[in-house]
């Protein structure tokens, strides 16, 4: 007789449409890498599993709500995403009835602001730190230079201002996305300015591909668009998932936007 399958209980979370898996670690019998993403890749595979962008993984932390360690679809660890960082404050808030939460990420400690509330969507701005806006690039991809400009927000990003989005874009960003210069791989923004205080942005993610938005690819985006003057804060990120603000206060970028709560359940793991 075949033993009972593993129940791995899960809350699903979607930040203007980039959405997230939330797991409270303790339920692993298994925690080592190899398990953390082989089990991440099941349940983020959309046809096999539940499907998601990635997994957050949530564990305890001794002086923050929580410490959260994101694994992506394909299995690739990242240091932090925006949207999945709103989507876990947007659980603890409505589990414990906070509005101020600290989360530490893998790109260091995020303090979330519950700006507002609609039944299951909540409405946050997290602080995330100073971008490291770098020299412009020159990159050759199918017999064309692209140019941009390498941003850090604790994770990698490459943003790209193009006149008009081309139908094809998706080919382009995963051409860069793979270009030698980027040994850790890269997260690709493409961005046209549309005036001093909005964009619109194409993202496709390390791990994942095309994604409906990003937080940190919208920071990124924002903060080359400041450093460049093309923008000013604030600046209103636009995206097929919706809209997210990104402002500026001295050195440091803050992220707004909303997440809601979609579903709970098991998954089954035979």
């Amino acid at each position: 007789m075949n033993s009972s399958p593993v129940l791995i209980p899960f809350v699903k979370a979607s930040a203007c449409g980039n959405d997230f898996l939330l797991i409270d670690s303790a339920v692993l019998d298994n925690p080592d890498p190899a398990n953390l993403a082989a089990l991440t890749r099941l349940m983020c595979d959309r046809h096999n599993g539940v499907g998601a962008d990635g997994v957050e993984w949530m564990y305890p932390h001794a002086s923050a709500d929580v410490e959260i360690r994101l694994i992506n679809a394909d299995g690739s660890s990242a240091e932090i995403s925006g949207n999945g960082t709103r989507c876990v404050a947007t659980f603890i808030s409505a589990s414990r009835e906070k509005d101020k939460i600290t989360i530490q990420t893998g790109a260091g400690r995020k303090l979330c602001r519950l700006m507002g509330r609609s039944e299951a969507e909540y409405e946050f701005e997290i602080e995330m730190g100073e971008a490291l806006v770098g020299a412009e690039l020159g990159l050759n991809i199918a017999a064309e230079e692209i140019r941009g400009l390498p941003v850090s927000m604790g994770n990698p990003h490459f943003v790209a201002f193009v006149p008009e989005l081309l139908e094809s874009w998706q080919l382009r960003a995963a051409e860069i996305q793979h270009n030698p210069r980027f040994e850790q791989g890269v997260n690709v923004e493409l961005v046209v300015v549309k005036g001093q205080h909005d964009m619109t942005v194409r993202f496709f993610e390390r791990g994942v591909g095309e994604t409906e938005s990003s937080g940190t690819g919208s920071c990124a985006s924002a903060a080359a668009a400041i450093a460049t003057g093309k923008a000013e804060s604030p600046v209103r990120v636009h995206a097929p998932g919706g809209m997210q603000t990104v402002r500026q206060e001295k050195h440091i970028l803050f992220l707004r936007g909303t997440a809601r709560l979609i579903c709970r359940g098991e998954f089954f793991v035979s």
